[in-house]
């Protein structure tokens, strides 16, 4: 089991984990410009219109025999070393509750094995925290408490199956008011039309977030990154509540560089670790790319996505034009650990390159920022928000409130 989560900063260098959960660090990293890298004079083009691009979205926690089958089928949790096995139906659910039933965010959540080792986790909005038994290095027995009460033991079940232990608080939960969003953003060569449609559609996200959330105190930041050998590796805009300059630092943003197939993702998770996330707010961080880390920062990047999860930051791809096996099993893996959705471009809008059809079983399809907003909206306000039926563009398999219905002969390994 993974030791007390430390602060995020201690991945600053992070090459490898030892087997004890140690970080094991390096000095190799290139130096990041202090703000986005200015890009090269160019012709004026008009900012795209928002509402354009066409996205679905995925999540493997609520569909653990579809998430099963497709790891079984890729079978790149054998190829890719560095990133383990994620057992989604096989997790440890611990909900905390008032006397009224409503959940209670941002509550400190202690997880004990009989090593002596401790996880310390803060329950989402949604008043959760899921745990997973080979990840987390859980053994046979835990315990389990909440905010400094009594301990609880459970016995983690053997097999696969999920296990729920609740916690009613007598404190009075409170609506959450505070938003931080960070947008690491992959920008070589291959995401220009992406780039061009998302600084319209943020904008668009984040007026209907403020519409649906009078008085949310918003804090927005970026993290941009390419490849080493490329004219920056990241750059950084750290969170902040000037919307204004944070569109400002996104439209000087331009495609350019990568050269090979995989990037630099895993050092744009380091610097998204090291964010100073407040915590009394929802933290978000949309991870926009087309590409896969280099095969052998794999284990650097789930590395960097464990502190962010420790930070409990819920990472929510967007996968971008261009993404195949490799790029969409690392973003599944990451968005379920974090407790998020994985959510992909689609052709529907007929805009930019094609799009590699992803291997989930069931969808819709609707405006990539409707989507987006609904996804930010959820982890805001703890629960599940839906298309309303006109949103709709397109339905993929048997869709049921994000679980895709198998059909009665069971699922087809292919």
């Amino acid at each position: 089991m993974m030791a007390d989560a430390a602060a995020p900063a201690g991945v600053a260098d992070a090459a490898s984990e030892s087997s004890s959960g140690e970080i094991v660090t390096t000095a190799s990293r290139r130096e990041e410009p202090s703000m986005p890298y200015p890009g090269p004079p160019r012709r004026y083009q008009p900012r795209p219109q928002s509402g354009l691009l066409t996205a679905g979205e995925h999540d493997d926690l609520l569909n653990p025999e579809l998430y099963a089958s497709y790891v079984r089928r890729s079978n790149l949790g054998q190829e890719i070393q560095g990133l383990p096995h994620l057992d989604t139906g096989r997790v440890l659910t611990v909900t905390v509750r008032d006397d009224a039933g409503r959940p209670i965010p941002f509550a400190r959540v202690e997880l004990a094995c009989a090593d002596g080792n401790r996880l310390i986790l803060s329950s989402l909005a949604d008043g959760t925290v899921t745990f997973f038994p080979e990840v987390d290095r859980l053994g046979s027995k835990v315990r389990v408490r909440v905010s400094g009460e009594a301990w609880r033991d459970v016995t983690i079940a053997p097999g696969r199956g999920g296990q729920r232990v609740d916690f009613t608080l007598s404190q009075q939960a409170q609506a959450v008011k505070k938003l931080d969003l960070m947008l690491v953003i992959d920008t070589t060569g291959s995401m220009g039309d992406e780039i061009r449609y998302l600084q319209s559609e943020l904008a668009s996200i984040m007026r209907s977030l403020r519409q649906r959330h009078p008085g949310l105190d918003l804090k927005i930041g970026f993290v941009f990154y390419k490849d080493v050998g490329d004219n920056y590796v990241t750059s950084t805009v750290p969170l902040n509540g000037d919307f204004n300059a944070a569109q400002g630092a996104l439209s000087q943003q331009y495609a350019s560089g990568g050269g090979d197939y995989p990037e630099a993702m895993e050092q744009a998770l380091i610097r998204a670790a090291e964010q100073q996330w407040r915590a009394d707010a929802v933290h978000t961080m949309l991870l926009v790319a087309d590409a896969p880390p280099h095969d052998e920062n794999f284990g650097t990047t789930w590395l960097a996505a464990r502190h962010l999860r420790a930070s409990r930051v819920q990472i929510v791809p967007v996968a971008a034009s261009g993404v195949a096996d490799k790029a969409e099993y690392a973003m599944r893996a990451m968005a379920a650990l974090t407790q998020s959705r994985y959510t992909f471009l689609t052709d529907d809008s007929g805009i930019g390159n094609a799009h590699a059809a992803p291997a989930i079983d069931c969808y819709l399809v609707t405006r990539l920022d409707a989507l987006l907003r609904r996804v930010i909206d959820s982890q805001l306000s703890g629960r599940r928000i839906e298309p309303e039926q006109q949103e709709v563009i397109r339905s993929v398999g048997q869709y049921d409130n994000g679980r895709c219905i198998i059909p009665p002969g069971g699922l087809q390994e292919q």
